[in-house]
């Protein structure tokens, strides 16, 4: 399984041991307020930990130091084309990771430009929820378009604003470290 480490934040896969905070997040009116999902039951949030899907990538975001899971980040590979979706990405009120989702962004395209060989890279957010425009942008991703009522959530639908990156304009802005995860030289493997 793939770990990537960047400066601040460091992405593994999910193990048995990440289900209380998936709960926490998956089962929370505040933290699922800007999510495509509502809010989930504890046994729903149970089953959607262990029923696995193919295509779709989950990362726990941690610090160096300390394996627990303070946030999560995903990425949905398409079926058609060399595309994914970037998806889910939380990191949980207080953690000392507060401020690390476009680094955690940055990782995750690195690797799906890189060993992935994914090409385009988008993700959305609801239009309504602001902050997470510089959060886009600082990943590298640019702004696309407004997708009206794209989902339909706590009883309402949303509009959602794309943002979309493709792997050689990213990689021109990509730090070295990030172009060496690309480049499949800085993995880790567990």
């Amino acid at each position: 399984m793939t770990v990537l480490v960047g400066p601040n934040v460091r992405l593994r896969p999910l193990d048995d041991g990440d289900l209380t905070v998936y709960q926490r997040i998956y089962c929370s009116p505040v933290l699922t307020r800007y999510l495509g999902v509502d809010r989930m039951t504890p046994q729903k949030a149970i089953a959607s930990f262990y029923t696995p899907t193919p295509r779709k990538l989950v990362f726990a975001i941690t610090s160096h130091d300390d394996d627990r899971m303070e946030g999560m980040i995903g990425l949905l590979l398409e079926e058609y084309g060399s595309n994914a979706m970037c998806t889910g990405l939380v990191i949980l009120p207080g953690s000392p990771l507060k401020g690390c989702g476009a680094e955690a962004g940055r990782l995750l395209f690195a690797h799906a430009f890189g060993p992935l060989g994914i090409h385009r890279v988008w993700a959305g957010h609801r239009a309504d929820h602001t902050m997470m425009g510089s959060v886009m942008t600082e990943a590298g991703l640019e702004p696309e378009a407004t997708l009206r009522e794209l989902f339909h959530t706590q009883g309402r639908w949303h509009d959602v604003t794309t943002y979309a990156a493709v792997a050689g304009r990213w990689r021109e802005q990509a730090s070295p470290l990030e172009l060496a995860i690309a480049e499949g030289a800085v993995l880790s493997r567990s």
